[in-house]
This record gives C-alpha cells, structure tokens and sequence, in this order.
C-alpha cells in the first residue's frame, strides 16, 4: 500500500519510521508546512535503510493536487494539525485516495469537512490511533453497560508542554457520559501518553490504564487501521467500528 504522510513533528517522525520498516507500506511522500527540509530523503533522514521513495515537501512549494498526481497513494495519513484537513482533504476526496487522521481534535466545522469528504471515499478518524488506548476505551463501555451506577473518574497524563485537555480523554468522557470538566488533566516531565478510567465500586476498584510508552505505537496503529480499511467503501469510520468484528468472532 503506497502512503503519504502529512505532518512531521516527533509524532509524524515515530511514524513514519514504523512505515518505513513495515514491508506492506511503502512511504511515497511526506508533506509538511516548513520548507527546511525540502526533498530530503525521509528514510536517510531517519536513518533507516530502506528502498521506499519517499521524499519531503512543504506546502509552500507544491499543493496536495500537484503532489497526489506527480506521486499517487492510496492512503494519506494526517499527523498534523485540526488545520491539515483542509490543505489536502479535497484533492484527497476527489481522487478516491483514503483519509486517516489521528489529529487529536477538531473543530465542528473540520468535522463537517470529514463528512462532507466521507461521501466521495474512506474517510477515518480517531482521536487516538493506538489499538490499546480503543481497546480500553470499548472496555470501558461494556464495564459501564454492566454497572450503570458505577462512580467513573477519567484521569490524562501527558509532557508539559502539551496544552488543553487531551482529545483522546474528551472522547472517553463523552462516550461514558461525563463532563469534560470533570476529566482529571497531569502535566509532567516528558510523559507520552497515559490514559487511566477509574470505576469506583462499593466494595472493589476496577483502573483501566493505558500508557503509551513510545510514539511509535501511534504507527502500529496506522497500519492496523490501514490494512482494516482496504476493503472499506466510502463513508466515515472510527476505532470502535474497525475493532469490534473482532469480539465476535
């Protein structure tokens, strides 16, 4: 499957680097708004030996249309910013190439664009792209289901430097019925990623935890979620859709 990579900050440069080591992917291309690293090969940037193609290139000198038609892919995946949607989604939707972004939040009207985008090819999003964090987060909702009465507390950690509430606990507060501004939020050091739903019975507590340990495991989830939507016609899919066929069987 040809891939194009869109954002490259040190979550985009993990995976990218998982992409590139996988041999079902091949990165043609990675897209980014600065102009510093202009052709440069992704794979000898990273150092990582590899025969894929891919070269960077900035917004600045050449558009998502331009791109897609000089070096074609199947899938583009979004690791930039709520604004990346709408330098590529368009030309995306028109060539029938599959969108999946992991941008942490969006705005409604980038909500509205992903649907609007839905009706003409894939289109997938999540918040958080790890398989585990989704698998705590279904989890979560069986316990819920079990026991509708049970006191829940939705505790994020993440470095200090990231601001707001992340994405991936407004999610988890919204799918478990409770107030955003009731989410517990901890700023320290260089923590990644951890995600923790506490369910405070009367006589027991149940703590589902996920931590990400490395950024990489945002690539484990892009190709699990890229090869999930091969078959997939148009329409807008989430985490949950792609992994519950898998409780059934």
């Amino acid at each position: 499957m040809k891939i194009g990579l869109v954002g490259f900050g040190k979550t985009g440069k993990a995976v990218a680097s998982v992409i590139l080591q996988n041999n079902e992917f091949s990165l043609e291309w990675v897209l980014r708004q600065k102009t510093i690293l202009e052709h440069r090969s992704v794979s000898e940037f990273l150092g990582i030996e590899t025969e894929n193609p891919g070269l960077i290139y900035s917004t600045a000198k050449i558009s998502a249309g331009e791109l897609l038609d000089q070096h074609p892919v199947d899938a583009i995946i979004d690791f930039s910013s709520s604004s990346g949607i709408h330098t590529y989604g368009e030309a995306a939707s028109i060539r029938k190439v599959k969108i999946i972004s992991a941008v942490s939040h969006y705005e409604q009207e980038e909500l509205d664009l992903l649907d609007k985008l839905s009706k003409n090819t894939t289109v997938f999003w999540s918040p958080n792209i790890t398989i585990g964090v989704n698998y705590l987060l279904i989890a979560s909702k069986f316990l819920k289901k079990i026991a509708p009465e049970v006191d829940i507390e939705v505790i994020e950690e993440h470095f200090k430097q990231k601001e707001g509430i992340s994405g991936t606990a407004m999610r988890i507060a919204e799918e478990l019925d409770i107030k955003i501004s009731d989410i517990n939020s901890i700023r320290a050091g260089g923590i990644v990623g951890r995600h923790q739903v506490i369910f405070g019975f009367p006589y027991q507590t149940v703590r589902l935890i996920h931590e990400s340990i490395s950024r990489e495991a945002f690539g484990n989830g892009v190709i699990f979620v890229a090869q999930n939507l091969a078959d997939k016609n148009e329409g807008l899919y989430n985490f949950e859709e792609l992994l519950l066929p898998y409780f059934s069987n």
